[in-house]
C-alpha cells in the first residue's frame, strides 16, 4: 500500500495531511474483470474507473443495490478491517459473503496518521458481539444482554470510537431510535472535528446524511453524484410522506 499521493499534495490539500487514508484506486498491474459483478453495478463501475478521494467525512446514499455497502465493504477490507466487522486486528468470521474488490485496490495513505480503524457493519454486529463474548473485555458489557439499540450504543461509547483513526459506518442507523441516531451524529461530529480522524459511512437516514462538512455522493443508475443535502432524493421523499403520508399509503392499500 502506498503512503505518499503520487498525484501531487496540491489535489489534496494541506488540511488533509494527518488524515489516514487520502485516496482509494485500483491498483493498475490488478484491475478487477470488467462486465463481472460488482462492476456491473453502476457506482462501483465509477469507483473502480476513477477511484475515490477521501476527506475528514464521505456519506454515501442511495437506494438499497446501489452499491453503497459494496463499496464501503471494498475500502474498509483494503484499509485492513475485518469485513464482518471490528477493528485492524479482529478475526471473526462467520460467511464469506464480501466480494473480491479489495483485493485490488490500493490505499494511499497520509505519512504519519494513525493506522486505527474501525468498521461497524450493522448486519453482522450480531456475530461481532458472540466473538467479543467468546474473549471479552472488562470494559465491555456484554452485548447480548442488551437491547439491539442499546449494543449499538455502548459500542459506539467505547474506546474504539475514541482518538485518531478511521471508522467505517455502513448503515449503523439500522438499530437507532431518532434520538439515538442524533447522540451518533454528535459523535461523528467530535471524531472529524480533530483534523485526524475520518468517517466513511453509508446511510438511508437524513439524521446521519446531515453530518456537517461531509461530502455526499448520491448512488443511482448514473453511477455517483455530488449533492447538497437538501437536495438528495431521500430527503425529498421523507419531506414529501411527512407533508401528507396518505400520497404514499394510498399506493400501499
Amino acid at each position: 500500500m502506498g503512503t505518499s499521493d503520487p498525484r501531487g499534495a496540491g489535489m489534496i490539500g494541506e488540511e488533509f495531511s494527518r488524515l489516514p487514508l487520502r485516496r482509494v484506486e485500483v491498483r493498475p498491474d490488478d484491475p478487477p474483470e470488467q462486465g463481472v459483478w460488482p462492476l456491473t453495478i453502476p457506482a462501483v463501475a465509477r469507483f473502480a474507473a476513477h477511484g475515490l478521494d477521501l476527506g475528514a467525512a464521505t456519506v454515501l446514499v442511495g437506494e438499497n443495490g446501489t452499491g453503497k455497502s459494496t463499496l464501503v465493504e471494498a475500502v474498509a477490507m483494503a484499509y485492513g478491517l475485518n469485513a464482518e466487522g471490528g477493528s485492524t486486528g479482529a478475526m471473526n468470521r462467520t460467511y464469506a459473503s464480501e466480494s473480491g474488490l479489495h483485493a485490488h485496490l490500493r490505499c494511499i495513505r497520509s505519512g504519519g496518521a494513525s493506522r486505527w480503524g474501525f468498521f461497524l457493519r450493522a448486519e453482522t454486529m450480531h456475530s461481532f458481539f458472540t466473538h467479543q463474548a467468546s474473549a471479552p473485555s472488562p470494559w465491555d458489557p456484554n452485548f447480548h444482554h442488551l437491547s439491539h439499540g442499546e449494543s449499538f450504543g455502548a459500542l459506539l461509547d467505547s474506546s474504539r470510537f475514541e482518538g485518531p483513526g478511521f471508522y467505517v459506518l455502513d448503515e449503523p442507523e439500522s438499530a437507532l431510535s431518532f434520538t439515538a441516531q442524533l447522540a451518533l451524529l454528535g459523535r461523528l461530529i467530535d471524531l472529524t472535528a480533530d483534523g485526524r480522524s475520518q468517517v466513511l459511512l453509508s446511510t438511508h437516514s437524513p439524521v446521519l446524511a446531515s453530518l456537517p462538512g461531509a461530502r455526499l455522493l448520491e448512488l443511482g443508475e448514473w453511477g455517483w453524484r455530488e449533492s447538497a443535502w437538501e437536495d438528495l432524493e431521500l430527503i425529498d421523499h421523507y419531506r414529501r410522506f411527512l407533508d401528507g403520508p396518505e400520497r404514499y399509503l394510498r399506493y400501499l392499500v
